[in-house]
């Protein structure tokens, strides 16, 4: 064996290579790392929670940092769940917290608003077909890296966990996240105002 067990139990291999860190609620992962995320996002950053109204809440000057991706040429792109849909509906009944699933997806249109037109920014709501897989996992990718949030039951999304995962191979565990969420977004249903 090359390998001593003790740097067996230590590197990663496989499957796992992919998992930066794992969370046991998204609101354990620190706000830094999101930052940091975003503000290295040179290509592409897309934003698939269904609210993603925390963003807003625990980025500082959030609208300022979408503001300077854009600048330097990065894509972003929002997609949100409808808050008149069916879907958005059933999930506040479900959650049953004061802060509804579409006030919370408004707050979102509301700082979005506040980017103004701007070339590179694209924002959709998920098809109706989608809804129910959009509000059951939120993916957020920033370029190779993405953070990833199933959401459980009845947790609202800060309750549910999430993982940081980096690409680092065809086919991992990134880009089939990925793929959920391109997906999502080819089929989803552009803002127009």
């Amino acid at each position: 064996m090359i390998w001593p067990k003790a740097v067996q139990d230590r590197v990663k291999t496989g499957h796992d290579r992919e998992l930066v860190h794992a969370y046991p609620y998204r609101s354990a992962c620190p706000s830094t790392v999101w930052g940091e995320l975003v503000d290295r996002a040179a290509e592409d950053v897309l934003l698939a929670g269904y609210t993603n109204y925390f963003l807003w809440l625990e980025q500082p000057a959030f609208v300022d940092t979408l503001r300077r991706r854009l600048d330097s040429g990065c894509r972003v792109r929002v997609l949100l769940g409808d808050p008149d849909g069916e879907v958005t509906r059933q999930r506040e009944t479900i959650e049953d917290v004061a802060l509804s699933v579409s006030t919370r997806i408004r707050i979102t249109l509301e700082h979005l608003e506040r980017l103004g037109p701007s070339d590179g920014l694209e924002t959709r709501f998920s098809s109706t077909e989608d809804a129910v897989n959009h509000v059951s996992l939120s993916v957020f990718r920033f370029d190779h890296d993405a953070l990833v949030t199933p959401h459980l039951a009845r947790l609202v999304g800060h309750d549910s966990p999430l993982l940081h995962l980096h690409r680092r191979e065809e086919g991992g565990m990134f880009d089939r996240f990925a793929e959920h969420a391109e997906e999502l977004w080819g089929r989803g249903v552009p803002l127009h105002g």
